[in-house]
């Protein structure tokens, strides 16, 4: 069977609103969360994410009540990161309305979060995302938004977060994150190939043929993208239309 092939637009949502960076620093508001993914939506956006990049207390309140009035609005599938530390966390954010929720530093530091969160409500909705950057000819991965090393490297804890529990892989190159020359191909291939769940590609997006590089080349399954649809270097259905033309299978937005 063909799956779709899904596009997903990324909100960084920082004292309520939304910013973007380039590799995780130098943020600019770009506006506000839920005006932002109905319009992303309506474009054709296949699912959006919603990450807490402060991810204090406050801060995560604050998601989580966005998250509630963007359920409220929103019909596709909802995602939402940052700050979620236990089973507990995960289970409030789903009543609040994400459909998803990613696990970045606290799986990193316990590896047993995802394997209760799944446990209790199911791998389809537990994301790990890894933060990988490049170093001596293969990568590290990082914790606490890109800003601590780990002794880890992604290929092996992608496949360990799917076997604790994980349904999906949310995988971001911070070397590409922002800069707009294209997904890092190399790294997406090899944590794809390793895993049998799906594998999203993020950071570096600079125009849809990125896209379909990642898809095809990169061999992931959904593409994230962000800078480029806030700064209306493309669109969710130009991207889709140069995808469909290539041969790729995509949900098309209803007339």
């Amino acid at each position: 069977m063909t799956l779709t092939r899904r596009i997903i637009v990324c909100l960084d949502v920082a004292g309520g609103r939304v910013v973007k960076g380039v590799q995780f620093e130098s943020l600019r508001d770009v506006g506000d969360p839920v005006v932002l993914a109905e319009r992303y939506e309506r474009a054709g956006a296949d699912e959006i994410v919603y990450l807490d990049i402060s991810a204090s207390a406050e801060e995560r309140a604050t998601l989580l009540d966005l998250a509630r009035r963007t359920a409220e609005r929103l019909f596709v599938p909802l995602t939402i990161g940052g700050g979620i530390r236990t089973a507990d966390d995960v289970g409030r954010a789903l009543r609040a309305g994400a459909d998803k929720v990613g696990i970045n530093s606290a799986a990193l530091e316990r590896p047993e979060v995802l394997t209760e969160s799944a446990e209790r409500f199911g791998a389809q909705c537990v994301v790990a995302s890894i933060d990988a950057r490049r170093e001596k000819g293969g990568w590290r991965v990082y914790s606490r938004g890109g800003r601590t090393p780990t002794e880890r490297e992604p290929i092996s804890w992608a496949r360990e977060c799917v076997e604790r529990g994980a349904g999906e892989i949310l995988l971001t190159s911070i070397d590409r994150d922002g800069a707009r020359d294209g997904y890092d191909l190399e790294l997406t291939r090899a944590v794809a190939d390793a895993v049998h769940v799906p594998v999203i590609a993020s950071g570096g997006a600079g125009n849809a043929t990125h896209v379909l590089d990642a898809l095809r080349q990169g061999h992931a399954d959904a593409a994230l993208v962000a800078g480029i649809l806030h700064d209306g270097v493309t669109t969710v259905g130009a991207i889709k239309t140069l995808l469909a033309d290539a041969g790729v299978l995509v949900r098309r937005k209803a007339a």
